[in-house]
């Protein structure tokens, strides 16, 4: 899920910025420090949205930089438990298929990809036996997150699942919705002789 996170630090501006408007200076230097951040409690910082407010610079004698205590706004991604996304597929392996959710990307497992018989092909394509339905790099699809993991914070895991009604390929869900409003044909009645 998309966050707005409000963010209290002590910003260090270096030397070579002091000639610069100092809210320029205090935005760039959040920038370099904060974007691609990656922590288990705000998630994936993206952007920094705003700065709110910046207090008086103090000079910390042996560092020729000046810290200014500064309130700002960063927009974040923090993967939520049961969270549905969409996302569009990245990289197709026997075990599974990668899908670009933005800012991270999730892994959902080959038996999690459909309820179905899954074969995997050269072309990098996993196949429903029984459905015949198809999933390759570039299909769009919406996901459920079923795991969660920080332990390497360098890069979070995500593991998703496609099996529950309403997810799968984008295609797939339209055909399952136009299959279920089609009009129900009535059996007619026959009459045997007796």
């Amino acid at each position: 899920m998309f966050y707005k996170t409000t963010v209290k630090d002590h910003i260090r501006v270096p030397p070579n910025l002091f000639g610069s408007d100092l809210n320029t200076s205090v935005i760039k230097t959040i920038k370099e420090k904060y974007e691609g951040f990656i922590s288990q409690d705000i998630g994936v910082v993206i952007d920094v949205s705003r700065v709110n407010s910046v207090g008086e610079g103090l000079i910390v004698p042996g560092d020729g930089a000046s810290f200014y205590e500064t309130t700002f706004e960063l927009l974040t991604f923090k993967p939520e438990m049961h969270e549905v996304l969409n996302g569009a597929i990245k990289d197709v392996a026997d075990f599974g298929a990668f899908i670009n959710l933005g800012p991270i990307e999730g892994m959902i497992h080959v038996s999690q990809t459909m309820d179905d018989f899954v074969t995997f092909s050269k072309e990098k394509v996993l196949s429903g036996r029984d459905s015949k339905r198809n999933l390759k790099v570039g299909d769009m699809c919406r996901a459920r997150v079923v795991a969660v993991s920080f332990k390497d914070i360098t890069n979070p895991k995500l593991g998703l699942t496609m099996r529950q009604p309403g997810l799968g390929k984008l295609d797939w869900i339209e055909e399952d919705k136009n299959k279920k409003s089609a009009p129900v044909k009535e059996k007619k009645e026959v009459k045997k002789k007796v």
